[in-house]
């Protein structure tokens, strides 16, 4: 027996999991091999994020919070204990998946990296003129100072000694560290040529006899008689700026304060998604966000904006294009810093290295795409000295281009070859196609699928039967002849972001794919130059909104009509068909489970013992419709729900139409109650899509609709889209699978590169016409594929 093979620790070479079943997995039992790259692929919905995040990746994340002492592990999110029944040879894992960087308004592209950090440290030790520490050149760090007596016990006696402090930060004081300022339309507020009693104000909620009218009207600060227009400047201060203050008004005890920052509380504060849609409204009409005129956007005080190096300041390394940074940071040769400008070059090479070099730091986290996000990610992994880590990627090729694809592809192998297992949930076939390990989930999806189909190499993939094998080698080919336009759609001088004064028309009554590598500047042709008003129906990448209360039915408008078919058959009010109101089950309050908080240990969830997870009171339950309960309908799959609710004595027209939406963008598989945070990605979109369909729109603008769907759903994807435009209707799709591309009527192609390498339109016609013309990165992907 040879040395190498003797030692026991070389025999743990694979992840063993046995007896699987989070969400809807069915006893799965797999061998994942170590250091090699597994691919687990299956249509949207069989279960394969249900086994490698909510199994593998999350018993490893747990293990290791559980290695941290009790007063840490209070900090961190508490993890149950997968349902599983044997999990053996887990490593480290770090997860790198496709959640959206949070939309908070100070947090940059810079600031999530910690290149900014990097930057904030070389400016406050080379800038000149020196202006402070790093926290003088930090847009999140407002200047501060004070002074004051303080009280120290010292050898028995009390000492009272003056302190003062001050901190110099970085912050811009007008926009505090915003970028921009909201002005508010004032004549959009009231009409200034009526009195308060006429009913001058226009804000939705504050009519004439309400409480938020009176409020104003019967104040006595100014006279509710006279036409705003002619108010006093001290009466108008009153009623547009007034502090908070408590007083008495028509007898009750009330806070009184201007109509401005009342507004600026109840209104703006909130996230426009939250939003009702007639508030929404109003918000669009009344308020302006403007870049701010004392900072020009750079979020920087005028103090950090004059520090420079060779003439550049921090705000202007934030505006540079990533990649023009990185050659700047290359050109400084200070010895005093030599291992902060290493480190900052490596981070700025990794931005480059994976695709990104077209980004700039200031740009804001929330404005990047999922892929984007996760790539964004990856950077402080690409030059990690850890091995024997596994790393688990959630679908990495989204957002990119077949060019991009490749590059993709050498990161992933490179993670591999460093001795790392890299597992990856995929639908692309050029990514399982590097696979060393294919697992195959299904065979189809929800609760038809949740079982291993097939375990193996690509080739036997290939020849397995299975529905992925069966689609792996598709290819759409050109279609003979496309739709004539009915119309055009005119782009004039669009520059947003780095588009240089684009001029194109955009054919209606056809399906235009709008195509392009990564940073090219699509979505900046199509979001930023298409306004989303009457007609326009857009159905962008953002993460539906929703907690574990949430499901389809809700999402949809479903449960409207079904609450009130359920009430009129039972002569009940319809609030009674609500688990989140007077129908809910008084012991779990309509969550279906009890939740027992443990401190720093995982949280318990059983279900509860009362309803049964049913989620309703037991007196509910009594009430029928069409021969089932309320909680036997939301536990139905969609496609049985459209049969019961279509025909017979349960036919509902209303919830029918909803239900057909839902089957048309393949949902059919997803049951009506199940909640929205146990949806995958690809399942999300597609439920807002569908909740979309209805709206009264002739353009319908979609963000690359393929995200998560299977190579056998995008076929049935093409068949929806067909069936709008046959429908009258103009379909935009921003998309890189060249199935669509394929499919498309017209194709305008962006490029030829990404950031200031791209934003000009390399191409206008039909697909045969791409292919034929060649030259851009497009038309060759898309040559190689449809032959």
């Amino acid at each position: 027996m040879s040395r190498a093979e003797s030692h026991t620790a070389d025999s743990h070479d694979l992840i063993r999991v046995i007896g699987a079943r989070e969400n809807n997995l069915k006893d799965v039992s797999v061998e994942i091999p170590k250091r090699r790259l597994t691919v687990f692929t299956g249509v949207s919905g069989s279960g394969k994020s249900s086994l490698v995040f909510d199994t593998v990746a999350a018993e490893s994340q747990r293990l290791i919070n559980e290695t941290y002492s009790a007063f840490v592990q209070g900090f961190m999110p508490t993890l149950a204990r997968p349902e599983v029944d044997v999990l053996e040879g887990l490593t480290t894992a770090i997860i790198v998946d496709q959640q959206r960087m949070g939309a908070d308004p100070r947090s940059t592209v810079g600031t999530a990296t910690d290149a900014n950090a990097m930057l904030r440290i070389l400016f406050s030790r080379l800038g000149d003129p020196h202006i402070g520490s790093p926290k003088a050149y930090s847009f999140n760090v407002a200047s501060i100072s004070g002074a004051g007596a303080v009280t120290v016990e010292r050898g028995g006696q009390t000492v009272k000694e003056r302190r003062s402090f001050s901190i110099t930060g970085g912050m811009c004081p007008r926009c505090e560290g915003r970028g921009n300022v909201n002005d508010i339309d004032l004549a959009q507020l009231y009409d200034d040529t009526k009195s308060l009693d006429e009913g001058a104000l226009t804000i939705p909620g504050y009519k004439p006899g309400g409480w938020n009218h009176r409020l104003y009207s019967e104040s006595g600060l100014f006279p509710s008689d006279k036409p705003i227009g002619k108010f006093t400047k001290k009466e108008l201060a009153a009623f547009l700026h007034h502090e908070p203050t408590r007083m008495k008004i028509a007898g009750i005890n009330m806070t009184y304060e201007g109509l401005i920052p009342r507004i600026q509380k109840s209104m703006l504060a909130k996230e426009k998604e939250g939003m009702q849609p007639h508030i929404r409204e109003f918000v669009d009409r009344a308020v302006t966000f403007t870049t701010c005129p004392d900072c020009g956007g750079t979020r920087l005080s005028e103090a950090a904006r004059s520090s420079r190096i060779r003439g550049v300041s921090i705000a202007d390394a934030c505006a540079m294009q990533i990649s023009d940074l990185a050659e700047w940071v290359r050109g400084l040769d200070e010895p005093s810093v030599a291992p902060l400008l290493a480190t900052l070059r490596h981070t700025l090479d990794s931005f480059v290295e994976i695709g990104l070099g077209y980004l700039s730091l200031e740009r804001p986290a929330g404005t990047l795409s999922g892929g984007e996000a996760q790539r964004v990610k990856m950077i402080r992994h690409l030059g990690s000295s850890l091995t024997d880590v596994t790393y688990v990627f959630d679908e990495p090729t989204t957002g990119l281009h077949p060019h991009d694809i490749q590059r993709m592809n050498g990161l992933l192998l490179r993670l591999r070859d460093k001795g790392n297992t890299v597992l990856v949930v995929e639908h692309k076939p050029e990514t399982i196609a590097i696979a060393d390990h294919v697992v195959d989930l299904g065979p189809g999806a929800g609760t038809a699928g949740g079982t291993v189909c097939f375990e193996g190499t690509v080739g036997g993939l290939r020849s397995s039967g299975t529905v992925t094998g069966r689609h792996f080698d598709d290819r759409a080919a050109v279609k003979p002849s496309v739709r004539a336009a009915t119309g055009k759609l005119s782009i004039r001088g669009a520059s947003a972001n780095n588009l240089r004064d684009v001029d194109v028309d955009i054919p209606l009554g056809v399906l235009t794919v709008i195509t392009g590598v990564a940073g090219s500047g699509k979505s900046s042709l199509v979001h930023g130059s298409i306004p989303a008003g009457e007609g326009v129906v857009s159905v962008d990448q953002a993460p539906i909104k929703g907690s574990r209360r949430s499901n389809p039915a809700t999402y949809t408008g479903l449960l409207e009509p079904i609450r009130k078919a359920f009430a009129k058959a039972n002569g009940v009010k319809p609030a009674l068909f609500s688990a989140n109101s007077e129908g809910a089950c008084p012991n779990c309050n309509g969550a279906g489970v009890v939740y027992t908080d443990l401190a720093m240990m995982a949280g318990v969830a059983t279900p509860c013992e009362e309803c049964e997870g049913k989620r309703f009171d037991a007196s509910v339950l009594e009430y029928r419709f069409g021969g089932r309960d309320i909680s036997e309908v939301l536990a139905m799959p969609v496609a049985e729900a459209r049969e019961f609710f279509a025909a017979g004595e349960a036919k509902t027209p209303a919830a029918s139409r909803i239900l057909d939406r839902l089957a048309d963008v393949g949902l059919g598989y997803v049951s009506l109650g199940q909640p929205l945070t146990t949806l995958s990605g690809g399942e999300r979109q597609r439920l807002k899509l569908a909740t979309h369909m209805a709206d009264r729109g002739g353009v319908y603008v979609l963000d690359e609709p393929t995200t998560g769907l299977h190579l056998a759903d995008v076929e049935q994807l093409l068949g929806l889209l067909d069936r709008l435009v046959d429908a009258g209707k103009s379909v935009i799709v921003i998309e890189h699978h060249q199935a669509v591309m394929a499919h498309a009527d017209w194709i305008i192609d962006l490029g030829p590169g990404a950031g200031h390498d791209g934003g000009r339109v390399v191409f206008e016609g039909t697909p045969a016409e791409l292919i034929a013309a060649g030259g851009t990165l497009t038309a060759q992907h898309l040559a190689e594929y449809v032959r």
